[in-house]
């Protein structure tokens, strides 16, 4: 028999990682929607520009979510075939989802509010869309460190 309490850390931090950062993304996609609505309201022909600009803070979403079938993947989870997984790597993989997890939320609510401030930007000069996308990107590029060190780390358990 195996410690239940190991698969039960390592499938909390698998669900962290994926409701934390699904919250952010979640909150960042809407406030970048609302912006997005009124500016499209105003110029329909701005759309695609303010959809894309929308869409960024949702990648943090699909990261947590990736980093949460890695995780459910490496204790046979997804499989039907659970691996022992004892108390102390349980929570080794539940610390692994945290950056995932906590960078997730925070980075995609900041996202989406940088793409507020960028749909602001290409409703005023729609020429400077390319200058609009960096904004928000910058942001993005935390949400894959997260994202690289909490599949490293996962993967680097072994159960």
């Amino acid at each position: 028999m195996f410690d239940q309490l190991g698969v039960v850390y390592a499938v909390v931090g698998a669900v962290l990682a994926a409701l934390m950062a699904g919250i952010g993304s979640a909150k960042g996609v809407a406030m970048a929607g609302q912006a997005g609505a009124g500016v499209v309201t105003e110029d329909p022909s701005k759309f695609s520009k303010v959809l894309l600009l929308q869409l960024l803070p949702g990648t943090q979403g699909i990261y947590g979510l990736l980093v949460a079938f890695v995780t459910l993947n490496k204790i046979g989870a997804l499989s039907g075939n659970l691996a022992q997984v004892d108390g102390a790597t349980g929570m080794m993989l539940l610390f692994a989802c945290v950056p995932m997890a906590v960078v997730g939320l925070i980075s995609a609510i900041h996202q989406g509010r940088t793409s507020v401030a960028s749909i602001g930007l290409v409703a005023k000069k729609p020429e400077q869309f390319g200058k609009a996308m960096l904004f928000p990107a910058m942001v993005e590029t935390y949400a894959i460190l997260a994202l690289l060190i909490s599949i490293l780390a996962v993967n680097g358990i072994p159960v």
